[in-house]
């Protein structure tokens, strides 16, 4: 079991040492009549004050409905905020190195790179599963982060409890658990058990089940430790009074939520059934996301075409494992309607 001492430790020392920037609006906090204190213009509201820098009436709605504790919660711009500030908070540039599997969403080697830090790659066994050992045996003094997506982008499949834990215990440095797509699996969330691990960083996002990836708003959740240490190096005003109040809407509306992912799920069972019928798709990849990952023949050709007649899938094919995949997210019927009629259409051409 990981210990607070450790988890400091690793901790970058300029970070340790750090004093952070204290705006307006961190010194005081309550309700007042005149506000004087933050060189704001007076005109405009109520665009013109700046916002809770913590963001602390979302978090108290967060926490009760995620079943955490408020200071377990960093806010940040989309998911890609908190894994940057990741490497900032304990990847040395040039020393520290970060581990994850392949293929996997993208931007864990692109946060490595832009902060000079060492990325270490592990490809997932053919049918998917996770490298458990491998993983562990990539890892030397200077690892310090081990991300694991969960249900994963693309191949769509969620880990066993068991390799996670694995993992949790086995790894000498922080593990993060993305769960983007956590909202569309059967499988249960790591906030459940975020207090038995101090080296585990979950993250979420209210850009898949809760349809705001306009609004630019992740999730990381944490002990009250390492979330601090989040606070210390964010940017003072990161999260905008209008996303905030949206934030606080939304989440009245989990309901709708809801019935949102369940139309997903029931759309997504019935697209597969259909591709199973087509002589083109070789193998549908089992899904726990909104999405499926499917192997076609002559994927870039496929697609091509289907670009031609409006209609956008990603294309995998050069993805490691993903040779001829297409990856096709679950959108509501009658675009998924659209895009069945246009791959019969193809089909037909393709054997004529």
């Amino acid at each position: 079991m990981k210990t607070q001492e450790q988890i400091e430790q690793w901790v970058r020392p300029n970070i340790r040492r750090l004093k952070p920037y204290s705006s307006a609006r961190n010194e005081f906090s309550g309700e007042a009549s005149v506000w004087l204190d933050a060189n704001e213009s007076p005109f405009n509201e109520p665009y013109n004050r700046y916002p809770d820098p913590l963001q602390w009436a979302v978090k108290h709605r967060l926490a009760k409905q995620r079943g955490v504790c408020p200071d377990q919660i960093f806010l940040g711009v989309g998911s890609d905020e908190a894994i940057d500030l990741l490497y900032r908070i304990f990847c040395e540039p040039g020393k520290s190195n970060a581990i994850a599997f392949t293929p996997t969403y993208g931007m864990y080697r692109v946060c490595a790179d832009i902060n000079g830090v060492e990325y270490r790659e592990v490809p997932l066994q053919a049918d998917f599963s996770l490298p458990v050992e491998e993983l562990l045996r990539a890892a030397d003094r200077e690892s310090r982060l081990l991300f694991l997506c969960s249900p994963n982008n693309p191949t769509g499949n969620a880990f066993p409890e068991t390799d996670i834990e694995r993992l949790l215990t086995g790894f000498d440095g922080i593990v993060v658990i993305d769960e983007a797509y956590i909202d569309f699996s059967s499988h249960p969330s790591w906030l459940a058990r975020l207090d038995e691990f101090p080296n585990l960083v979950v993250l979420q996002t209210f850009s898949k089940a809760w349809g705001s990836a306009g609004v630019r708003l992740g999730m990381a959740f944490a002990s009250p430790q390492l979330i601090g240490y989040y606070n210390k190096v964010k940017y003072p005003y990161n999260i905008s009074g209008p996303v905030q109040r949206y934030a606080l809407d939304l989440l009245d509306r989990a309901d709708e939520v809801c019935r949102w992912v369940e139309e997903t799920l029931a759309e997504r069972s019935r697209f597969v059934e259909r591709l199973s019928t087509l002589p083109l798709v070789r193998r549908v990849y089992p899904s726990e996301a909104n999405f499926v990952l499917v192997r076609v023949e002559d994927a870039t050709a496929l697609y091509n075409w289907l670009v031609e007649v409006g209609i956008v899938v990603r294309n995998r094919s050069s993805v490691t494992l993903c040779d001829d995949c297409l990856r096709i997210t679950i959108g509501q019927a009658d675009e998924m309607d659209s895009l069945w009629e246009a791959l019969c259409r193809y089909n037909q051409n393709r054997e004529k």
